[in-house]
Order: structure tokens, then sequence, then C-alpha cells
């Protein structure tokens, strides 16, 4: 429990303009959470996809399934390109997930720590 609450906030999120979204990038789907590798050191880029703008967070959970990190910001209706920071966590396997102001899950996905 200590180790989950040392790490909240530890990871920032930063917003990029979308000019053309790349191949790995792109989600099928009208709403999704897509990361540009699942293999990550300090920093991944994702596509976070929603219907409507609004605000999401956007949380990462490690093997326990315990909130690690868990960031909030607006996002416009359609591709929204967003780095996330994870220098902070130790190598390992995380699930990360979208989730909408209500606290719905809207998606979620897997990647490894190296």
């Amino acid at each position: 429990m200590v180790i989950a609450m040392l790490f909240i906030g530890c990871t920032k999120t930063a917003i990029a303009p979308v000019a053309q979204i790349q191949p790995e990038l792109v989600i099928a789907n009208a709403v999704g959470i897509k990361l540009k590798t699942p293999f990550v050191t300090s920093e991944v880029a994702m596509n976070v996809k929603t219907e409507t703008a609004q605000t999401v967070t956007i949380k990462i959970f490690d093997i326990a399934n315990k909130v690690v990190s868990k960031s909030t910001m607006d996002v416009k209706a359609g591709d929204n390109i967003v780095k996330v920071y994870t220098s902070a966590l130790p190598s390992s396997a995380y699930r990360i997930g979208l989730f909408d102001a209500k606290g719905s899950q809207l998606a979620i996905t897997d990647f490894n720590k190296l």
C-alpha cells in the first residue's frame, strides 16, 4: 500500500496536437486507448480516442491491480496523442486504463516497463 501511494502522481502526461496518426497508433473503434509500443522505458506515446470532448483519467495499475499513477486531462472528440512518462515506475508489467469523469472504464491495455 505504501509503495502504491509513493507512485501516485509520479508520472506526467502531455497532449500533443494531432496532424496525422502514425499507423501503430490507429484505433478502429470510436473509443479506445492504444500504446505506440507495449515495451516502455521512460515514456511512451499513446492514442486516446473518445466520441466526445470530455475530461478523462488515465490510470496505471501494477500487477496486483493497485493504482500506481493517475492523471486527469481534457481531450477532444476523436484522436488525442498523449505522452505518458514512466521513468518513476520500476520494471514490471502494467495495465493502463482510460476512464470517464464518472469513473466508468472506457478502455484498457497492457504494457511492460523495461
